[in-house]
């Protein structure tokens, strides 16, 4: 009887050993190998990215850096603050930064005017400004003989700051707009203080000011005006001499963005470091806005919106040195998706929303 057990559980043996080669033998396999990693035993490599603002919209590079999400792709980064666009792009092309991480509209009229930079990636490309104005202030009208401030003449801020004015209909005359300096928060301090009566700003700011009694009296993607905001810059010593490590660069991004959309715990922890705030509304506004509403998986940089930034420029008095299609590098994220990392990254999910 024992020996009958034991040939009996010998057969079955055979049989499931039998099933799992069979089921193994039908089922799809993945053969995916991540294309843009280090190869074994290479160098981390140490590299600088500058930021040209403290803001929400900086929530993918904010959680990378916070998380290690960059060591898997065999670098390591110093973030530099540098205030404004125009000084970001100087440290680009000194090779004093090798990367920077700024909104394409602010960038763009002095990559066309020459500065040696390229956008080699967009992963956010609507407007997420609005404009905020003291208590009083509830209708367009009301800003008449009012004053909205900017960071410098000719500046991003300054750029959309007299097309709302246009948008509202209000002469050009009616609003002086007002050179003030600043980040975001020390020119929103100037308005909540009533040296100036309004300014443009970004999540989460907006839920402070509603909440300290303010009113958004716009809100800038009403405009419809094609817009870049968060993008990647490379230098073009940096797409000449090591253009692969460029393509890591984009490649880290993309999965970066997949885990801030699948991690918006830790998406927004990073955005309370950053903008060193506990407002759980706050901090919920801006990852709405930046890690879902204004974001493009693919990170294509829009080549229409460029080319209208550009002869927005020209028309504002830049000189233009540069045609539009000189001023971004969409090859590095095509190939991407000529590769299968996007499908690989999303998996059933759709990467071109």
């Amino acid at each position: 009887m024992t020996w009958r057990i034991d040939i009996d559980c010998v057969e079955l043996m055979k049989a499931g050993i039998f099933a799992l080669l069979l089921c193994l033998f039908f089922s799809p396999v993945r053969t995916f190998a991540n294309p843009y990693l280090p190869k074994v035993g290479e160098k981390t490599l140490s590299m600088r990215i500058s930021t040209c603002a403290v803001s929400g919209g900086f929530v993918h590079l904010y959680t990378a850096l916070d998380n290690g999400l960059f060591d898997k792709y065999g670098m390591k980064f110093e973030n530099i603050f540098i205030r404004g666009s125009g000084p970001n792009l100087s440290a680009l092309s000194g090779d004093e930064v090798q990367f920077t991480y700024c909104a394409a509209d602010a960038t763009i009229p002095g990559m066309a005017a020459g500065i040696d930079a390229k956008i080699v990636a967009s992963p956010l490309v609507k407007l997420p400004y609005v404009l905020v104005t003291q208590k009083e202030i509830r209708r367009p009208e009301e800003l008449k003989g009012k004053s909205l401030g900017i960071a410098r003449a000719g500046d991003l801020s300054d750029r959309l700051s007299r097309a709302v004015v246009r948008k509202l209909g209000l002469p050009a005359n009616a609003v002086t707009i007002r050179p003030i300096g600043g980040s975001q928060g020390e020119r929103y301090q100037a308005m909540a203080a009533g040296i100036v009566q309004g300014v443009i700003i970004t999540p989460p700011l907006d839920v402070r000011a509603k909440n300290e009694g303010f009113n958004v009296l716009y809100r800038l993607v009403d405009l419809n005006l094609p817009f870049i905001y968060s993008s990647l810059h490379t230098s073009h010593r940096m797409l000449r001499e090591r253009p692969e490590i460029v393509q890591r660069m984009v490649a880290a991004f993309a999965e970066i963005i997949h885990f801030v959309e699948k991690n918006p715990e830790k998406a927004k922890a990073s955005i309370a470091k950053a903008m060193r705030t506990k407002d759980q509304e706050a901090l919920q506004s801006a990852y709405d806005v930046y890690a879902r509403e204004i974001l493009d998986r693919t990170m294509v940089v829009p080549g229409k919106a460029v080319a209208e930034a550009v002869d927005l420029a020209r028309e504002s008095g830049t000189v233009i040195r540069r045609k539009p299609e000189d001023i971004y590098d969409n090859g590095f994220v095509f190939n991407l998706e000529k590769s299968g990392f996007l499908k690989e990254i999303w998996g059933s999910e759709n990467y071109k929303r």
